[in-house]
């Protein structure tokens, strides 16, 4: 038997290297690096950003880096400083891109939070971060009136900003920044306890954009990206930043989390040729308009998973309405984006590809010690360490200690190992389920029972029973109303694909499931059997 200590990326094929190369030298201000970057290689007129709300406006690289220098006059007018924290609650738009190059800019450190949060959360991170600044969206007159939200610290409303921007003196000069300076604070998703800041600095976004954006994904200026995932997301902040403004290429800002219908409009609006969304969106996407190609998917050139495992058959039903390969992948917030992923040249369905070049992978058990037959097909926990994983949370030590382990993070996600040196997800170490004393994964019995047509989601979990028994119900979101039978239908079918303990008693059908906004299932709530 061959031991895998821990395992790397094939390299990447040197004809796709020598075609889109890597810009050269470290990136030092990354406000001031992608400004200089856009001149250099002739950006200055094309397009950056399609902003979908306010009258499909689009703004080129050119206009956001002078937007980005003068909106960094008005946050320094507002007494922001190298250094400080400035936290942005914004829905996605220019007035976002332009106030976190502008913080850039001024060396201050940008803090990435959904604007819709509740207010205790917005008033925990504000407090956490110790911001100087908050810019927040529009709000209405309800929210306003919500007491203690952003913990009373400075306020600057983007309509504000938005109005002040333009006639601002443009700061030309960026505060000066190495590669492993902090440029900005993204918090967990809290699926496993309060929100954790984590850290990343000026070099990381390069970083993302060489090893995934221009590598796996071969992308160019004339691509057109749409992503599902918000910018204020590890995932959406690569899809959607990132790589348009290292690559010259345009991106399509949508405000709030687009319907179906809404999909298929953007992307036949702007000809968007990469696709970027979850799961959960795009299982909307094939309820909502079938199986076969769509002829408003005809730009799409590549689309792309994470966020969540796909369930056996979305992929391939995702592929045939876009007419184009899904690849999935999976990556963390401590991360920064994606550390395995499938490529344009390796795709693997079923699978969440190799390690991302530059990364390495381990299987180790729950001790923390590496499997040293982890080829052997055995199930472990996957600790990731690579050039952008964070160095550390963010005044939460003993967090930072627990899960970070000689340069190395704990994901505290399952996966195996396949022969062909592929990863395939298999949940989260906190997603087991324990029935009768046995231990049962979840995601096993949902990907059965998703093979069954009338199901578009599922979510099991072990409920305790008035005798205080275990027991194992699946909670199912239809498609389309409930018919008669169906309940025994769902259950027949796991117990003919299934170990009669792996079955679910009951099925309650329910509207939807209980998602973070990043589509990440609640798994805690849907133990709760209520939500």
């Amino acid at each position: 038997m061959t031991t895998h200590p821990s395992t790397t990326a094939p390299p990447a094929p040197a004809a796709a290297a020598a075609q889109f190369p890597a810009d050269a030298g470290a990136p030092g201000n990354l406000a001031a690096h992608l400004a200089a970057l856009a001149e250099r290689r002739g950006w200055s007129d094309r397009a950056a950003f399609h902003q979908s709300h306010q009258g499909h406006r689009s703004w080129t690289h050119g206009e956001v880096h002078e937007l980005a220098a003068r909106t960094a006059t008005v946050l320094a007018r507002h007494g922001v400083g190298p250094g400080d924290r400035v936290l942005l609650a914004l829905p996605d738009g220019i007035t976002w891109v332009t106030a976190f190059l502008a913080a850039a800019r001024l060396g201050a450190v940008a803090v990435l939070v959904n604007p819709e949060l509740p207010p205790a959360d917005h008033a925990f991170m504000a407090e956490d971060a110790e911001a100087v600044l908050c810019v927040t969206g529009p709000w209405t007159e309800e929210s306003e009136g919500d007491e203690g939200r952003f913990a009373g610290r400075p306020l600057l409303g983007a309509d504000q900003l938005a109005a002040l921007a333009p006639t601002a003196e443009p700061t030309t000069t960026a505060h000066p920044v190495d590669a492993h300076t902090p440029l900005y604070v993204q918090y967990t998703s809290g699926t496993t306890g309060r929100p954790k800041g984590v850290v990343h600095c000026h070099g990381d976004p390069k970083t993302y954009h060489d090893l995934i954006g221009r590598r796996l994904l071969r992308i160019t200026e004339d691509d057109v990206t749409l992503s599902v995932s918000k910018l204020y997301f590890a995932y959406g902040f690569g899809n959607a930043f990132v790589f348009p403004l290292f690559s010259g290429s345009s991106a399509v800002l949508v405000d709030r989390r687009p319907t179906p219908a809404a999909v298929d409009e953007l992307v036949a609006r702007h000809r968007v040729t990469l696709l970027y969304s979850v799961p959960s969106a795009y299982a909307a996407l094939v309820a909502d308009r079938g199986n076969g190609h769509q002829a408003c998917f005809a730009s799409v050139r590549a689309a792309v998973s994470a966020g969540e495992g796909l369930p056996d058959g979305l992929g391939q039903q995702v592929g045939e309405l876009l007419g184009a390969p899904v690849l999935e992948q999976i990556g963390s917030t401590e991360a920064g984006h994606a550390f395995c992923a499938n490529s344009l040249d390796h795709n693997h369905p079923g699978t969440v590809g190799h390690p991302v070049p530059g990364f390495e992978v381990e299987l180790r058990d729950r001790a923390g010690l590496r499997l040293p037959d982890a080829d052997e097909g055995t199930e472990g926990e996957l600790w990731v360490r690579g050039p952008t994983v964070t160095s550390g949370y963010l005044n939460r030590p003993e967090e930072t200690a627990r899960s970070l382990v000689g340069g190395w993070l704990a994901t505290r996600d399952r996966a195996v190992r396949e022969p062909d040196g592929t990863y395939r997800h298999l949940g989260r170490a906190d997603d087991l389920e324990m029935v009768g004393g046995i231990t049962v994964s979840p995601l096993e019995v949902e990907a059965v029972l998703h093979t069954h047509p009338a199901v578009k989601e599922v979510a099991v979990a072990a409920l305790t029973d008035e005798r205080g028994f275990s027991r194992l119900r699946a909670f199912v979101v239809p498609v389309g109303p409930v018919r008669a039978g169906l309940e025994t239908e769902l259950i027949g079918l796991a117990h003919a694909r299934l170990a009669a303990f792996k079955v679910p008693r009951s099925v309650s059908f329910v509207p939807s499931l209980p998602r973070t906004p990043t589509g990440k299932l609640r798994r805690h709530l849907v133990r709760r059997g209520a939500w």
